[in-house]
């Protein structure tokens, strides 16, 4: 009996370099990511009472918690904008800029057991995290608009103008700087588990290195530059300018965190990249 020739359908050979990242394989293995997004909205949420609703209370609350301790004690500015909707315009992007990043850098920790067993691209889990997030957004923004809707009619001086636009490029600017960073953190957080603990604190100092709570008019002219050198200052200024007309449209500053971003998104995949040949070694 003549045997039959057996052919591969798939080879899988190690990276060479440091440039050899396949993206195509990822692109590949989209039923995968569509299955991970599942299970991440799914499962998170599954046993609990209020479920999704658990995506509203969290902004609400830090909302009202920053209208007290910043607008009630330490009297921040708003730029003329209800306090309410201000926050919120800022919550919006920097909760979705802060989950991402925490999904995406721990990536190898939380994911060596199924790392170590099977075999895809890696990329797959951040991007998948990258996208289960920004479902949750999109239930915070429509939180937002409500918001917007109750103090249009009210008559506060709001106003739309064409920036709006620019939203889905400003949410892609948004994950992307979460991703690139949270690439980098994960595979140097593999080696070195301090970076943890610093890195905690580093995000925290970075939300208060943001406008969310205060305009960047508010702050002093000396350290302003202090503030504009943060990539996701002017993303967060261009959003609130777009909806409410408070703000500022820089597209230098937008430029500036578009070069920010593609630099550090391509760093990040390299370091990963690398990483991962070696990380079950460490982890």
């Amino acid at each position: 009996m003549k045997e039959e020739k057996q052919e591969w359908t798939r080879v899988i050979t190690p990276k060479r370099h440091l440039l050899d990242v396949d993206i195509k394989s990822v692109w590949r293995y989209r039923d995968l990511i569509y299955m991970s997004v599942r299970r991440d909205i799914v499962v998170q949420y599954k046993q609990t009472i209020l479920g999704p609703l658990w995506y509203l209370m969290q902004p609400l609350l830090t909302t009202i918690m920053f209208m007290f301790v910043f607008g009630g004690i330490a009297n921040i500015s708003t730029d003329g904008m209800p306090q309410p909707l201000f926050y919120m315009a800022g919550l919006l992007l920097w909760n979705y800029y802060s989950s991402c990043f925490n999904a995406c850098s721990d990536i190898f920790g939380a994911n060596a057991v199924v790392f170590g067993k099977v075999y895809f691209p890696r990329l797959v889990v951040p991007i998948s995290s990258v996208i289960s997030n920004l479902l949750k957004m999109l239930i915070q923004l429509g939180l937002f608009v409500a918001f917007y809707v109750y103090y249009a009619i009210k008559g506060a001086p709001i106003c739309v103008n064409w920036s709006l636009l620019l939203f889905p490029f400003l949410v892609v600017m948004t994950a992307l700087h979460a991703m690139s960073w949270g690439l980098i953190v994960s595979s140097l957080t593999t080696k070195y588990k301090d970076l943890k603990f610093l890195i905690t604190f580093a995000v925290q100092l970075l939300m208060y290195a943001t406008p969310i709570v205060y305009p960047l008019s508010a702050a002093p002219e000396k350290y302003r530059w202090i503030l504009e050198l943060n990539p996701l200052t002017p993303i967060l200024e261009a959003f609130k300018y777009s909806c409410m007309g408070c703000g500022s449209l820089s597209w230098g500053g937008l430029l500036y965190s578009f070069v920010f971003m593609t630099v550090s998104l391509v760093l990040g995949i390299i370091v990963f990249s690398r990483q991962e040949r070696t990380f079950m070694d460490t982890v």
